[in-house]
């Protein structure tokens, strides 16, 4: 009785195996054919190419303008991590894209779209990116955009030339909302005369630009300039202690990590007759640039 019931089970798994095997190419074959003679989206491949970066018509565009790409879209080419001490991981990612789970406002749509760039860690201080090719000390502009990805303080502090000597515009300092240039006359972003109170939502891009002329720093924020001083009789210099490593030209983020794209420096034979440039200004309403 034993050898029928165990006869009976062989033939069993037997046809229960023959089944499968005609059923799950019939199942295969089905599912491609819903969805076009194509692999089921989950089976199709992950490693897809990432997006390139800066395509050469752009490229070509901003060489038009004078401005030199410094950031190419896939590597630090040009670039180093800062060795300051604790600083987070530096990276390039060629598919950023804005975090959606922060609390507060959803970040704009714009920010929401795939694309090249250079991302900051969070540290336990500073992290940050200097240039390690040759960079003017006047009679220049350096346009970027950054975006704060999580942290309470700034996400960019712009380290620039000027002259023979140095300086850094903060971009949401001291908590987060403090804008200003470090140091004039030995007094910091948050004590001189640059110095505003602005709020900065994370997950979003901010086109920052510095402008080094004779006698004279301008930044802007997006369209609206923050800092316009005469330099004629100030004196010029980095707060004390590690920022000094980001020189001659160098980015950095105080325990925030932080994201930037789109770097590039533009040279002036001779220094602006306006104070906008042409790609702003292009980029201003008419109303607005008819002012």
């Amino acid at each position: 009785m034993n050898s029928l019931n165990t006869s009976r089970c062989a033939v069993g798994s037997a046809a229960a195996r023959m089944a499968v095997r005609l059923i799950v190419p019939i199942f295969i074959l089905a599912v491609q054919a819903i969805h076009g003679g194509e692999p089921a989206p989950s089976a199709k491949p992950t490693n897809s190419t990432p997006p390139p970066g800066p395509t050469p018509a752009a490229m070509a565009k901003s060489a038009e303008a004078g401005w030199e790409t410094l950031f190419d879209g896939r590597t630090l080419d040009g670039w180093r991590a800062t060795e300051f001490g604790g600083h987070g991981e530096v990276h390039v990612e060629r598919n950023f894209v804005a975090p959606t789970n922060q609390a507060g406002p959803k970040p704009p749509p714009g920010s929401l779209v795939p694309g090249p760039a250079i991302v900051l860690d969070l540290g336990s201080d500073l992290t940050g990116i200097h240039w390690t090719n040759d960079v003017p000390n006047m009679n220049y502009e350096i346009e970027l955009e950054a975006m704060k990805v999580d942290g309470s303080d700034f996400f960019c502090g712009l380290t620039f030339p000027v002259k023979d000597s140095f300086c850094s515009f903060i971009v949401g300092g001291w908590g987060g909302g403090v804008v200003g240039l470090s140091s004039l006359d030995g007094n910091d972003a948050s004590q001189n005369e640059t110095t505003k109170f602005m709020g900065f939502q994370t997950g979003r891009w901010y086109l920052i630009r510095v402008r080094v002329i004779e006698r004279r720093i301008q930044t802007w924020i997006d369209r609206e300039k923050v800092v316009d001083v005469n330099t004629a009789e100030k004196r010029i210099s980095l707060r004390p202690g590690e920022i000094e490593m980001s020189k001659p030209l160098g980015v950095a983020s105080w325990q925030t990590s932080a994201a930037l794209r789109n770097i590039k420096l533009r040279r002036f034979v001779n220094a602006p007759e306006t104070d906008i440039s042409p790609a702003v200004k292009k980029a201003r309403p008419a109303a607005d640039a008819a002012k």
